[in-house]
């Protein structure tokens, strides 16, 4: 069955949080269509609304839907970015919120483990953000009162269920950038195959790495 892959767009965001798990999952969709196997991913992007968002230095990218109405969707990928004003955007936190019943996989990279910590759902669990962030994500979760465990030198991390939260899907955060890609792999390697998470990475040209910083594949030279 093709999994329904989203990616979150908003005004400054970073490009390649967003745009680096798009390459991994549509990378990996075309190399198994290239074999004429089933396409593992469905890559779809997604706005607060139609209207074209103005990403970090300026690109302007258009959503293919709006989070007010989009199909079903198995994983979300939440990137960073600029995220003041996601974080005060009326109903962002209520529909993470209730995607989180619904997907299998929600993951955040970089900033994106703010809008995340807005909607409750790191309560008792562990994430991590871009190294520059995480003194303001412990501060702003001291705020709300949650007790979420921030984690440093760490690419990803999957947080483990919280006693109170029955019903949400699996939740990972990754740091910044390139911690982003490590971490879609490694969601290729589980929900497709290791094999396809290797090969995408090598069509990438990319040097995948673990949860803990060593090399799974040097894409050079093999």
């Amino acid at each position: 069955m093709t999994m329904q892959v989203g990616i979150y767009l908003f005004d400054e965001v970073e490009v390649l949080d967003f745009a680096g798990p798009f390459e991994v999952f549509s990378t990996a969709a075309r190399l198994a269509r290239r074999e004429e196997q089933p396409e593992p991913f469905e890559v779809r992007t997604l706005g607060p609304s139609l209207a074209p968002v103005r990403a970090r230095a300026g690109l302007m990218v258009t959503p293919q839907h709006a989070i007010a109405e989009h199909p079903a969707l198995d994983l979300l990928m939440v990137p960073g970015g600029v995220v003041d004003a996601e974080l005060q955007r009326e109903g962002l936190a209520d529909w993470l919120l209730v995607q989180s019943c619904k997907l299998k996989v929600l993951a955040s990279v970089c900033t994106g483990a703010f809008l995340l910590e807005k909607a409750g759902l790191l309560n008792e669990r562990e994430a991590i953000t871009h190294w520059e962030d995480i003194d303001a994500l412990r501060a702003a979760s001291h705020a709300s009162g949650s007790l979420l465990r921030v984690l440093a030198n760490q690419r990803w991390v999957e947080a483990k269920p919280a006693v109170h939260q029955g019903g949400v899907c699996r939740l990972f955060s990754s740091a910044g950038i390139s911690a982003g890609i490590d971490l879609s792999l490694h969601l290729v390697a589980e929900l497709a195959s290791p094999e396809l998470a290797r090969r995408t990475a090598r069509q990438m040209d990319y040097d995948w790495r673990a949860a803990n910083g060593t090399l799974v594949q040097a894409a050079y030279g093999r």
